[in-house]
């Protein structure tokens, strides 16, 4: 592990920027259709649930890595493939989203630009970023978390006195009853975004006060589910329902009907410096996770060494992933939920907390009669 320690502020900031990442810039819950705010809603609370598992795996081995302590669980073999199957999922997971960041810039700014251009830059800022380590990753987040939330204060503003909400497109509530909305919420919220962040049981050992994990963790994950909700309701209210639902990008899409006095429009490029700072973190989390967690199964002593060719390999992937965007969309949504997230996310560390659990008991157990 790397000589570091970071403050419950710090994680606190960067769980946040790293929930609301590309989550900010996709239609999220959309299938719910102007219930989208629930199914949020609902997948922010049930979340609370995983996020308490991933946290208590880490009271049991607070200063040990998860792809360390997973051997300890499941025994060296098992222990190493499984923890080399997370190092996939992090890098997998880094590479969808520098494709949402490439598509996006793509799409609004230099649509003549190669997507292999576009990503590759963003990716030697963050190689860069990964060699200096998890301070600088974490005071950076505090730097821009501000300009961030400035920004989004400033775009609400906006849009409510540029007079584009309209409530009547979130009626009726639960049209359809309850089903939908839970459908979406154990296909889709529960996972993407909030249970994504199991990454950060990769930097919990690097908290400088473990007492405040909990917490933090639960607080983070409720800022960014209420600032994901009200994304989605300004997005309805302006957009409706359908054309939410065809937009690839909502979120701009609303922010390019500001117009106030006749002078302040066009301001989606200032949003597009919020939604790139959130995918700028959100993918150091992820890409950082791989790295240490790669330097501590293969015994690397320089971690730092790694962030090159990881990082190249997360770039090419970003590439190969889909042809186009509508494959990427399709993979994200119906593929990857069901065959990597719902079982690395929801049902891998609920079970590894029960063998811990045992393994633990029986351990003070034999602890108390010696």
């Amino acid at each position: 592990m790397e000589k570091a320690k970071i403050s419950a502020s710090q994680l606190f900031i960067l769980m946040v920027l790293f929930e609301l990442g590309s989550a900010l810039l996709v239609p999220l819950a959309i299938d719910a259709k102007q219930d989208a705010w629930l199914a949020i809603l609902l997948g922010m609370v049930f979340s609370f649930v995983l996020l308490l598992v991933y946290h208590r795996l880490y009271t049991y081995y607070p200063d040990l890595l998860p792809t360390e302590y997973m051997q300890r669980i499941l025994g060296k073999v098992l222990g190493t493939v499984l923890a080399f199957v997370y190092i996939l999922y992090f890098m997998y997971d880094a590479s969808r989203v520098l494709r949402d960041f490439g598509e996006m810039l793509l799409t609004f700014a230099y649509p003549d630009t190669p997507l292999f251009i576009a990503n590759a830059l963003l990716m030697l800022v963050i190689i860069y970023t990964i060699r200096k380590g998890i301070e600088v990753i974490a005071r950076s987040g505090e730097l821009l978390f501000i300009f961030m939330y400035v920004l989004a204060i400033a775009g609400f503003i906006l849009i409510v006195s540029s007079g584009l909400i309209e409530i009547k497109n979130l009626q009726p509530i639960l049209e359809e009853g309850l089903f939908p909305v839970l459908k979406v919420v154990f296909t889709q919220t529960l996972y993407f975004p909030f249970t994504e962040v199991i990454v950060f049981t990769m930097i919990l050992p690097y908290l400088d006060n473990p007492k405040k994990a909990k917490v933090t963790m639960l607080c983070a994950t409720g800022l960014s589910g209420i600032n994901l909700i009200i994304t989605m309701l300004i997005n309805v209210c302006v957009l409706g329902v359908d054309l939410t639902a065809r937009s690839q990008y909502p979120l701009l899409s609303t922010i390019e009907s500001i117009q106030v006095a006749n002078f302040l429009e066009r301001l989606d490029v200032f949003f597009m410096l919020a939604l790139i700072i959130t995918i700028f973190f959100k993918i150091c989390v992820l890409f950082y996770a791989a790295v240490v967690g790669t330097a501590s199964l293969f015994k690397v002593k320089s971690p730092s060494r790694l962030s090159y060719p990881l990082g190249l390999i997360i770039l090419f992937l970003s590439i190969t992933i889909a042809s186009n965007l509508q494959e990427h969309n399709h993979e994200g949504l119906k593929v990857a939920m069901f065959v990597i997230h719902i079982p690395l996310l929801a049902i891998v560390p609920p079970f590894l907390l029960l063998v811990a659990f045992f393994k633990n008991r029986k351990k003070h157990g034999e602890n108390t009669l010696n």
